[in-house]
């Protein structure tokens, strides 16, 4: 999975982290155990790219293996 924007930054400037998970939530859980330092950032909320689509709250969206997935952090505005 890719990282973007402050998680990026958060996580030393690493962009590409290899998680496991069948679905988001198990793939958020995955990179919070491997990355600490984002453990506050996701809990905060992040949206979840899926092969160009975009996914918030939708914790038990099946990713299959050879998704290309994006984890953004949360947009603010209106």
């Amino acid at each position: 999975m890719r990282l973007s924007g402050s998680l990026k930054t958060q996580a030393g400037g690493r962009e590409l982290v290899e998680v496991e998970g069948r679905n988001i939530r198990e793939i958020l859980d995955s990179l919070a155990e491997r990355c600490p330092e984002l453990k506050p950032l996701i809990a905060r909320g992040v949206a979840v790219a899926i092969d160009g689509e975009i996914y918030r709250d939708a914790w038990f969206q099946p990713i299959a293996a050879d998704s290309e997935v994006y984890i953004l952090p949360k947009m603010a505005g209106g």
